[in-house]
């Protein structure tokens, strides 16, 4: 098989590439959420006073369960959507770049909340992360329409998120 046929059309990574590419530091995120509220869910955030809008705790990983699937189509699209040459080279590194940035403040987030107990420095963190969301949706969508709007219901749950954070904030 020549190098050709190993990488998409459009593309200059191969697709396994572009599959682990995106896949992975998604997981990573996923699964650094995960350790850091197992323990706290039933603990100290049981505990804290919560609006009468926050949800069931069952809600939170099936969201975010559908949320990293379709941030993950996003980036392997984006990463799909490399131009080989040209002025475009340069947007599309720097909505890659927002993209990564806005995953370290996702992976970010649930320490700092669950693990650490700072509400209020992670009241800072989501806010953060939903200016970095709603960036890599607008430098996305000019590489891949469709990787943007999958990131759109992550941005409205982001919002949600930092809502929620905001008011558990003002009720302790």
């Amino acid at each position: 098989m020549t190098a050709a046929t190993h990488v998409a059309e459009g593309s200059a990574l191969p697709r396994w590439l572009r599959l682990a590419a995106a896949i992975l530091p998604v997981a990573a995120t996923a699964m650094v959420g995960s350790m850091a509220t197992q323990a706290e869910i039933p603990g100290w955030y049981a505990n804290l006073n919560k609006p009468v809008f926050n949800p069931p705790d069952w809600v939170f990983p099936v969201a975010w369960t559908l949320l990293y699937t379709m941030i993950s189509v996003a980036l392997w699209r984006l990463l799909g959507a490399q131009p080989r040459t040209g002025p475009g080279r340069e947007g599309w590194w720097l909505a890659l770049a927002a993209f990564l940035v806005q995953i370290g403040l996702n992976a970010a987030w649930t320490p700092v909340f669950f693990t650490a107990h700072a509400i209020g420095a992670g009241l800072i963190v989501v806010a953060m992360l939903l200016v970095m969301v709603l960036w890599t949706i607008r430098l996305t969508w000019r590489f891949d329409r469709l990787a943007g709007w999958l990131l759109v219901p992550y941005a409205a749950w982001v919002a949600f998120a930092t809502l929620l954070n905001a008011a558990i904030l003002r009720l302790n």
